[in-house]
């Protein structure tokens, strides 16, 4: 500094424009250091670490330079350079301690920008790994995020008013109830965080139904305050985290993890329609191939159990006889059986319930081996078509309730 004042007094310059002349050259100057330093720090320095990034086989470097981490790092050098400039020289005489202030404060701003990168970028990397479907850990970071927050904020206060951290911590403690009143979504959503993946409730992932919030797709993120869903039609729902302790809702994936899809459906029976079978209709009924021999096995028991117990044939109250109604049953059991959609290892069967208003119902209770939702779809609506248009060989009418049609033909 008094170099240049000299050098500017020897061109005839007053002493008091050499001063304020040679403030504004070395406040360039120092300018121009830190610019430079700036340019070196990005353009070779950074350049080169990812030059080194890009050519190893790690990924885990390669997500720390798409989230910036090194690029955030760089706005720190400028800042020591003029806490370098203030505390060895006399050129900010009288200002020293608020610059150098201003600089701390805005290197510990930087270091809070480092640092979240950085903690995004770890979610980031833990996302790579299989295990972040089972335990997702964005809701801890975020605590992290805050708590770093917190952490940063105190310190910048503490420098502005140059009182020690320590300090002001202990005056946290009384605010201890505005605090939790302001962090109470996030405290609750931590909580529950820890609940939902101490006891495997959630993933990503997921297909739940939670009609109380419209959500019922798939899960997309978990964060600390919320869950995100995609519903089926592309919409997204977010529920709080902690809606998901306090309120009941369907997690499907133990569908998902067996691998079969539950079909559970009734076909109501024209209960006026139920009939014993005449000899021609069995004879008749033989020639379906999943019923061949099931109706000789069942003749032959019906045959030993009539002749052992001495019934004729004159009263059909009295001896045993096959009925449309339990022929179809059995058809449908042996037709479900032999499909290739149907997965044979699960539940599989066809039985009878109460009989309503509308018939009597005869459920179908089987899975299918495909649990895509469109061709789920279509397994289930192929095999009742197909039961739809067979019950008539059976003398088998199905219910419904009379159309205008069906009053036009009466009249």
């Amino acid at each position: 500094m008094k170099y240049i004042e000299d050098w500017l007094v020897q061109y005839d310059m007053s002493a008091t424009w050499a001063g304020y002349l040679a403030n504004i050259i070395m406040i360039l100057l120092i300018g121009i250091i830190c610019i430079i330093a700036n340019f070196i720090t990005k353009k070779v320095v950074i350049r080169v670490i990812s030059h080194y990034v890009k050519r190893n086989k790690f990924t885990w470097d390669d997500i720390l330079l798409e989230r910036k981490v090194f690029h955030k790092l760089s706005h720190i050098v400028p800042a020591i350079i003029i806490i370098v400039f203030a505390t060895t020289t006399t050129f900010f005489s009288g200002y020293n301690e608020i610059i150098e202030r201003g600089a701390i404060i805005y290197i510990i701003m930087a270091g809070l920008m480092v640092i979240f990168s950085l903690l995004n970028a770890i979610n980031d990397i833990y996302q790579t790994f299989e295990i972040a479907k089972l335990r997702p850990i964005k809701g801890y970071l975020q605590v992290a995020n805050i708590i770093v927050i917190i952490v940063g904020v105190v310190l910048v206060i503490s420098i502005l008013v140059g009182e020690s951290p320590f300090i002001l911590l202990s005056g946290i403690g009384a605010l201890s109830a505005v605090i939790l009143l302001i962090f109470k979504d996030s405290i609750l959503g931590l909580v529950a965080g820890i609940q939902l993946a101490a006891n495997d409730m959630v993933r990503v992932g997921d297909w739940i139904e939670m009609p109380k919030y419209g959500a019922d797709g798939d899960i997309i993120d978990i964060s600390l305050v919320t869950v995100k869903v995609q519903n089926w039609d592309k919409t997204i729902t977010t529920i709080p985290s902690y809606a998901l302790v306090s309120d009941s809702f369907i997690n499907w994936r133990g569908m998902q993890d067996a691998g079969g899809r539950r079909i559970m459906r009734s076909l109501f029976i024209d209960k006026s329609s139920i009939t014993f079978l005449s000899k021609d209709m069995i004879e008749s009924l033989k020639s379906i191939h999943y019923l061949s021999e099931y109706l000789l096995e069942k003749e032959e028991e019906i045959e030993a159990y009539n002749t052992r117990h001495d019934i004729n044939d004159s009263n059909t109250v009295n001896r045993r006889s096959l009925t449309n109604i339990g022929v179809f049953r059995a058809y449908i059991q042996k037709y479900l059986e032999h499909h290739p959609q149907i997965k044979q290892d699960m539940t599989l069967m066809v039985r009878q319930l109460a009989p309503t208003e509308h018939g009597l119902p005869l459920e179908i209770y089987a899975f299918t081996n495909d649990i895509r939702w469109h061709i789920y779809e279509g397994i289930q609506s192929d095999i009742f078509d197909h039961l739809f248009a067979v019950a008539p060989e059976f003398g088998i009418r199905l219910f419904q309730n009379p159309s205008g049609n069906d009053f036009r033909n009466l009249t």
